[in-house]
């Protein structure tokens, strides 16, 4: 029988294989806190996801209706806005010509203006006026510039009160237009003996006029002109302070120092 003997050097390499061994299962076996975080958020993503699942399911009957009435909805503003406005809005676009015809004649015609702006608001020989438009019409561009239109023919008929409503109805993006119509409005109630509304609307148009060295100047001497007429001689001597600073080349400014001085 042979006995083998176990020498201090051949033990060495047979100790660090089990320290190795060793180590190696402790860290095998210790967790990793990303992949920890990470499940985590998948369990989360899963709640959630379960729980939209269940509010669909519950409430599925409520979406489709919402759904489906946003369609109609659409499909309706489209087919009203392609079949019967925008074909409405031509036709109108070509029915006013008439009407401003008339009342451009009647603006160059003082002759015969007053026969003029009748026919222009109430049209003639089978085309529509201005009051046609505004009822046949209403909703269109062509209708709102009719407001416009029939307030400063009514205005110009000397019906004041009737000028003041069309000329309310007006709505314009454009400054000057509004205030040409807030000027006549204002116009229009000075002709009714009610001098502080008439300022009141002179103000509103200067506010839309900017700086227009044709119509600012104009309403600037009116609002001056009335303001003196209700004794407010500071207000007064502003507006006119203002075409003699701000307009020196203007008609109204020829003659302003005379205002000014008025207004001390």
């Amino acid at each position: 029988t042979e006995i083998y003997t176990l020498s201090l050097h051949d033990a060495l390499p047979i100790c660090n294989m089990a320290t190795y061994k060793k180590r190696s299962r402790k860290n095998t076996s210790s967790s990793d806190p990303n992949l920890s975080s990470t499940k985590q958020v998948f369990e989360t993503l899963d709640d959630r996801a379960s729980r939209t699942e269940i509010f669909v399911n519950r409430y599925q009957k409520y979406l489709t209706g919402f759904v489906s009435l946003l369609l109609i909805m659409f499909v309706l503003y489209f087919g009203y806005e392609k079949f019967i406005l925008q074909p409405k809005i031509n036709e109108a676009d070509q029915e006013i010509f008439t009407a401003q015809k008339y009342f451009n004649e009647a603006i160059n015609n003082d002759e015969q203006s007053d026969s003029l702006f009748n026919l222009s608001l109430n049209g003639a020989e089978g085309k529509f006026g201005f009051l046609d438009i505004i009822e046949n019409y209403s909703g269109t561009p062509a209708a709102n510039l009719s407001f416009y239109y029939s307030g400063v023919s009514y205005y110009n008929l000397e019906k004041f009160d009737l000028a003041i409503k069309n000329l309310n109805s007006f709505k314009s993006n454009d400054d000057i237009l509004s205030a040409l119509a807030m000027s006549t409005i204002g116009d229009s109630f000075i002709q009714l003996n009610q001098l502080e509304d008439g300022l009141n609307y002179f103000e509103k148009a200067l506010s839309n006029a900017n700086n227009n060295s044709f119509i600012k100047p104009i309403i600037l001497l009116k609002s001056g002109n009335i303001a003196l007429a209700l004794n407010k001689k500071s207000k007064a001597k502003n507006y006119f302070q203002q075409i003699k600073d701000d307009f020196p080349e203007s008609l109204q400014a020829s003659t302003i120092d005379i205002n000014i001085a008025q207004a001390q």
